[in-house]
């Protein structure tokens, strides 16, 4: 908690700003390769919401949607408005965890140069797509001088929403083998839902995993608030409440995840309805996510992942220490 005690506890929030083509190369579907984009929606949008509420939050931006002249006005205002700026990787593969050093190097390299001339900032912060994580990437992450990662998923969950995803894909069998990984494994539900140290010899990387319901270990992020909503509007709400009642009583500082398909709807994109959510109009969905931002708001103080990581490196000089195990790591 932050040393000032009149302050609410913090709750960092952030967004993996995953386009069209992210979905569908995930999916399968070869539409991707043309780069179809929604972020001249989904920006000003999600912009426009969180200004309402004066909230600064985290972008993690993808580095192949920062080399696209059209995009480049639509990033640049996400710095404008003060959020803060961090990495997705470049090409979005949540294969990312078989990369070689070598080549998550490149792909880093790469998405660091496009991000910093389409926004002006320099990305300190890191998250793999489909919470892809692997001993080489924390490895090669720590070194390229990011301050904290932000990969880690325990969620008992990730197995089910793997199998639910390949089910609505159209993934071929080498596809789906190489996707195998993704969204996580059931063993990572053993790993904290708080901030803790990986170990990577003499040096150590923060990580500051997606926060999910303490003690059960299922999923918190709006995507997932958003599809419980899609079937029961009270339900959704009813979770949210016990979700932040968990996480005060635990001492737990969340951090949340949000996706743009969280702001979007079936009226803004009807391609898209193989994903969980994407059923409902967006008006309905944008009312809906007020309501979640307001139930975690009233206990919590919306923060960035920096501001977060800052607040925890002041408070606590205890955290926990892992070493980066991984049964997918490269022999």
């Amino acid at each position: 908690m932050h040393p000032d005690s009149n302050k609410k506890p913090c709750m960092s929030l952030s967004l993996d700003l995953d386009n069209k083509w992210c979905y569908l190369k995930t999916h399968g579907s070869k539409e991707w390769e043309s780069l179809p984009s929604y972020l001249h929606i989904a920006i000003p949008r999600i912009l426009e919401f969180l200004e309402q509420r004066n909230i600064k939050i985290t972008f993690f931006i993808v580095g192949q949607d920062a080399v696209v002249e059209e995009n480049k006005p639509y990033l640049k205002m996400l710095a404008d408005a003060g959020h803060e700026i961090a990495c997705h990787s470049f090409h979005h593969d949540p294969w990312l965890h078989l990369y070689s050093k070598e080549k998550l190097n490149e792909e880093l390299q790469l998405a660091e140069a496009a991000i910093a001339e389409a926004t002006g900032a320099q990305v300190k912060g890191f998250r793999g797509p489909g919470f892809s994580l692997s001993s080489d990437t924390l490895e090669v992450v720590r070194n390229r001088g990011y301050e904290y990662d932000a990969t880690a998923f325990p969620n008992l969950l990730n197995p089910l929403a793997r199998a639910y995803f390949f089910a609505k894909s159209n993934l071929s069998k080498e596809q789906k083998e190489e996707r195998k990984a993704l969204f996580g494994s059931y063993s990572d539900a053993f790993r904290p839902v708080k901030p803790y140290y990986w170990n990577l010899g003499q040096n150590q990387l923060l990580e500051l995993p997606v926060t999910t319901m303490p003690l059960f270990k299922i999923p918190i992020h709006f995507s997932y608030l958003v599809y419980l909503g899609s079937y029961a509007s009270p339900l959704a709400t009813l979770y949210t409440r016990i979700a932040t009642t968990l996480c005060r009583l635990t001492g737990t500082e969340p951090s949340l995840l949000l996706h743009p398909l969280d702001f979007l709807g079936t009226d803004d994109d009807p391609d898209l309805g193989f994903f969980p959510g994407m059923n409902m109009q967006s008006e309905k969905k944008l009312v809906m996510m007020g309501q979640f931002f307001d139930i975690f708001g009233s206990h919590f103080e919306p923060v960035t992942m920096g501001e977060h990581i800052s607040r925890v490196r002041e408070a606590s000089d205890t955290m926990k220490t892992f070493e980066p195990a991984f049964s997918h790591d490269r022999d």
